[in-house]
């Protein structure tokens, strides 16, 4: 990325934003970015050309967007008890992450600035274009009690129980609050994080965080398939950004799912984060037909049992009672349906030669109780539990967009404090 002084604000103004500031982004090499948000309706081209996805609108960004190459994802726990405090940190984050996103740097830059202070950007995303970057923010159950905001906390917004077969570690599970940062570029992606944690120093620590990559969702269904790492295409059914319907019926949060206090989450959505570990090994030795009859699909053209086509529609009953794919569908849990973002991941080894690998689940949903929840409990005699274990887990409300220039993330949260 090259930096991009102009109307940038000076070194001094940015000592309010926390010490000595930062740069998140800069402009494309020669010029103007292209911006892309309709929805999941998106230029083929915009990835190839690096081009920036607009900040602005109803919803943030980052959920029904386009799903990105690459994911850098972080839980952060809150360390302020100063609610003014952490409601400056969030225009402040929200100013950095709309410049960024832009594709223009904050503060003065990687350098140029003072030779006797710290940079304002760390510099590793230099000459690089914006790459699609999204910057999604969620705020977790903790939060609220935290800063003495118990009562508005959602009622969606539930703890999540424990489910058969969980293994969860609590260094990689919860948070007060998230960041979802999703490129086409991974060290555009780590930047964006790496950036917004400085700028959050003495007030919020990232907890744990995940880096994923190759999707295994796509939010484009018409496109072509990802494929998870066992090799299975998943997320056939997801949720297309251009589906407004199914967004509002399944996603967005509405008026008539609020009460007076939990109203500004109205069109939020809620996103529950999974590290799910693949026993690779097993897997690989796992013949071909027990891993079709595991998912209820085979594995070539990704077709339901008996079916020719992925899309075609599946015969639940031909499946194994246990198959996959018929006890997460829609028809096996009341209707619920789940819009997902996964990114497959590797960790290296767990010390005993056995990759360190697996799928990073996000889902988001309109009610986490009717969403996730419901789905889960019926997966616990999924036949494909044998081969992963869920190992990390948060949930998060996510509120609504930033519409314009003077908004910020969390505003209709806090908006009495504001």
């Amino acid at each position: 990325m090259t930096e991009t002084q102009g109307s940038v604000p000076s070194r001094r103004s940015l000592i309010g934003w926390g010490g000595a500031g930062l740069a998140l982004g800069a402009a494309a090499a020669g010029g103007a970015v292209a911006m892309t948000r309709t929805g999941d309706d998106v230029d083929p081209a915009a990835a190839e050309a690096g081009a920036a996805v607009g900040f602005h609108g109803a919803y943030q960004a980052g959920i029904a967007t386009p799903v990105q190459d690459r994911l850098h994802f972080a839980a952060f726990d809150v360390t302020t008890t100063d609610r003014a405090e952490f409601v400056q940190l969030l225009k402040d984050w929200t100013e950095a992450a709309r410049r960024m996103t832009a594709g223009k740097a904050v503060g003065e830059g990687a350098f140029g600035g003072l030779a006797e202070a710290p940079p304002d950007d760390t510099g590793e995303a230099l000459g690089l274009k914006p790459s699609r970057l999204t910057l999604t923010v969620g705020f977790g159950p903790s939060l609220f009690k935290k800063l003495g905001l118990a009562d508005r906390r959602p009622d969606a917004l539930v703890d999540l129980p424990t489910f058969a077969g969980d293994a969860l570690d609590a260094a990689r599970s919860n948070g007060d609050l998230c960041i979802q940062a999703c490129a086409d570029d991974p060290q555009v992606a780590v930047h964006a994080i790496r950036n917004l944690a400085r700028l959050g120093m003495g007030k919020v620590v990232i907890r744990w965080s995940q880096l994923g990559f190759g999707k295994t969702s796509s939010t484009t269904p018409d496109a072509q398939t990802p494929r998870n790492l066992m090799g299975f295409k998943d997320g056939t059914r997801n949720i297309a950004g251009t589906e407004t319907d199914r967004l509002k019926k399944f996603v967005w949060v509405g008026e008539k799912d609020v009460d007076e206090n939990s109203a500004w989450m109205v069109g939020g959505s809620y996103l529950v984060a999974r590290r799910i570990r693949m026993h690779i090994e097993t897997w690989d030795r796992t013949s071909l037909q027990e891993q079709e009859d595991i998912f209820g699909r085979d594995k070539g053209e990704g077709a339901p049992v008996g079916k020719a086509k992925e899309r075609d529609e599946p015969f639940l009953k031909a499946m194994k009672p246990d198959a996959h794919v018929r006890l997460a569908h829609p028809d096996s849990n009341h209707g619920a349906t789940l819009l997902r973002r996964g990114y497959s991941f590797t960790d290296g080894t767990d010390g005993l030669g056995r990759l360190e690998a697996g799928l990073f689940f996000l889902a988001y949903q309109r009610d986490v109780r009717e969403g996730f929840v419901r789905v889960q409990r019926n997966l616990a005699s999924d036949a494909l539990n044998e081969y992963i274990q869920h190992v990390g887990s948060a949930v998060f409300a996510v509120p609504p967009g930033v519409r314009d220039k003077d908004d910020w993330w969390g505003r209709t949260l806090f908006s009495k404090e504001a």
